[in-house]
């Protein structure tokens, strides 16, 4: 298992003090030079004030603004935030090699974050050891942090298995490819949570097209009516499929959690930095039992929705290119750079390990086995069924039309 430099969030000992570094509250190191103080309250975003700590351009954003989120990675060290590039890089290539696995035809599908890296990254390591986290079925980076090996995340999209992990030993709950179920598992999960009487927090991941079913609405209801300690965090990657955000809400995602009674907060989703402090400040609230928040972390899919969708024929290659320019990746690495926390030879060692990264996911993908076809038919009902029956022999005479055609 590939394990990452950056540090997580400590389990608590049976004393309740954190071990390690608990990344909140001291001097950042060797950032002034880069720093950058804004005359606004906050950067901007579809006309909405989002957080942002790390510009575009790479430069560290000082706003008494941001004081409140700020704090929560104000002792980050040069090596925590060398990690976090590691962990983008690293995952960028592994979801690279995913995709085009499919394409030669060893998955039969694959949902890629490309583009997503700063939001997963950012919030998977603001989590704990003890924390559980609920993913849909993009959190590959998520997936990650939380200690899952990648190759793991590939079984289910080839079809031999139906998730890879087991969910309790990193505590990361199986893909959810129902739309926004897994808001009211997590939610549920959560009130366990509290009756235990538990320190530890939930987080829900799920995209913007899934903030329009009614399970996140009834999700957010619960959770704001049981106090909850749960963080729901929405990417917003601006398109559900081919739908986009502008004709799936009259208001920011954001908004949404004031009219349930708990905070809502934007923040820059391709901004690795305030990824992480937005969702270090949710999580420490839920743990000290002031129930539950939102997160919408304004970002951008840079690819198709799945290998199966084609953007080309619903929004405009000028649109992607202004968003590349936003890349989280490379904001991080300007600021390694001219923070002086990273030199050519991490970034050439980082280099080797992405290219073996993607030489083992090829070689494990490809020694998977094929997946079973009828293994669809098998656990529909308990007992069997005569039209599962029907549909089974059919479907195995057409399979053997195949045979046939090659013996011709």
């Amino acid at each position: 298992m590939t394990e990452s430099t950056a540090a997580r969030k400590p389990r608590r000992s049976a004393g309740g003090k954190a071990t390690g570094t608990t990344g909140t509250k001291a001097a950042t190191t060797g950032a002034k030079r880069t720093t950058r103080k804004t005359g606004t309250a906050a950067a901007k975003g579809s006309g909405t004030e989002l957080v942002q700590l790390l510009t575009p351009e790479g430069e560290r954003v000082e706003n008494a603004a941001y004081a409140e989120y700020a704090q929560y990675v104000a002792d980050i060290t040069p090596d925590e935030l060398r990690g976090l590039y590691r962990d983008m890089v690293l995952t960028r290539r592994f979801d690279a090699e995913a995709t085009a696995l499919q394409r030669q035809g060893e998955l039969g599908l694959w949902a890629s974050l490309l583009g997503q890296e700063a939001a997963q990254i950012g919030s998977g390591r603001a989590t704990r050891e003890d924390d559980y986290v609920f993913p849909t079925y993009r959190e590959h980076g998520v997936a990650w942090c939380r200690g899952v090996d990648p190759t793991n995340l590939l079984g289910m999209f080839r079809g031999v298995n139906n998730g890879g992990w087991d969910p309790n030993s990193n505590n990361f709950h199986l893909y959810t490819i129902v739309i926004g179920s897994q808001a009211l598992h997590a939610t549920g999960y959560a009130m366990g949570v509290a009756k235990d009487g538990a320190d530890s927090a939930v987080i829900a991941y799920f995209g913007d097209g899934a903030s329009s079913q009614g399970d996140v609405s009834e999700a957010f209801n619960f959770a704001a009516v049981y106090n909850a300690p749960v963080v729901f965090f929405c990417q917003n990657n601006q398109w559900a499929i081919s739908e986009s955000n502008e004709k799936q809400t009259r208001v920011p995602l954001y908004q949404r959690a004031q009219g349930f009674g708990f905070p809502g907060v934007r923040v820059d989703g391709n901004d690795a930095l305030a990824c992480l402090a937005v969702t270090r400040w949710a999580l420490e609230r839920a743990r000290r039992g002031e129930g539950p928040a939102l997160i919408e972390a304004y970002t951008y899919r840079m690819g198709a929705h799945t290998t199966s969708d084609d953007p080309s024929r619903y929004r405009h290659d000028d649109e992607r290119a202004a968003w590349e320019a936003k890349d989280p990746i490379l904001r991080l690495r300007r600021f390694l750079e001219s923070a002086n926390h990273a030199d050519e030879g991490f970034f050439a060692e980082l280099e080797a390990e992405s290219q073996a990264l993607g030489k083992r996911v090829r070689e494990v993908v490809r020694a998977m086995p094929d997946p079973d076809r009828f293994a669809i038919f098998e656990n529909v009902y308990a007992d069997g069924h005569a039209l599962v029956d029907e549909e089974r022999a059919r479907f195995a005479a057409y399979q053997a039309s195949f045979a046939e055609a090659e013996g011709v």
